[in-house]
């Protein structure tokens, strides 16, 4: 089992966005995603979730929230628990992410990015600013099977 952070930082409107497009073998090859990565030895989801930031972006947060808990369920990758996070302060500049090309993408226009279909899913909880959350995200292929909010809620 796999744990993970991953984190929106916003800014006038938009989320600071991670186009994957530097990895060869990535499982997320051409997906936006937000920020993060898995967990270190010893690292508690914050200590986490600092570490990535900073590795990926070179900004420090000063500010963010831990916003759900999503378990990913694949029939091609291990079962991923990741922690949800948002961030609206932070310090540095933004530099070079080894991962792919950060960009500052208005809420507004997620929809065109090539998202995963479960990533909409908790964004529109994130835009509703939903309180604490879980939600299970199965999938077959690249295709969303399964989508169950906390624990009872089918929404696929």
């Amino acid at each position: 089992m796999l744990f993970t952070t991953l984190c929106y930082i916003e800014k006038d409107g938009c989320y600071l966005m991670l186009h994957r497009v530097k990895k060869e073998h990535d499982l997320n090859k051409d997906k936006w995603i937000g920020v993060g990565g898995k967990f270190e030895e010893k690292e508690s989801p914050e200590d986490c979730l600092l570490r990535e930031v900073w590795e990926e972006t070179g900004l420090t947060l000063t500010s963010f929230r831990l916003r759900g808990i999503v378990t990913f369920i694949s029939d091609r990758w291990e079962t991923e628990h990741m922690y949800l996070f948002t961030a609206d302060k932070y310090e540095g500049e933004i530099g070079p992410c080894p991962e792919g090309t950060l960009e500052w993408v208005s809420k507004k226009e997620l929809d065109r990015l090539n998202l995963w279909e479960g990533d909409r899913i908790f964004f529109d909880l994130l835009e509703r600013d939903a309180p604490f959350f879980t939600l299970k995200v199965a999938y077959e292929g690249d295709r969303l099977a399964e989508a169950v909010l906390n624990g009872s809620e089918k929404l696929v």
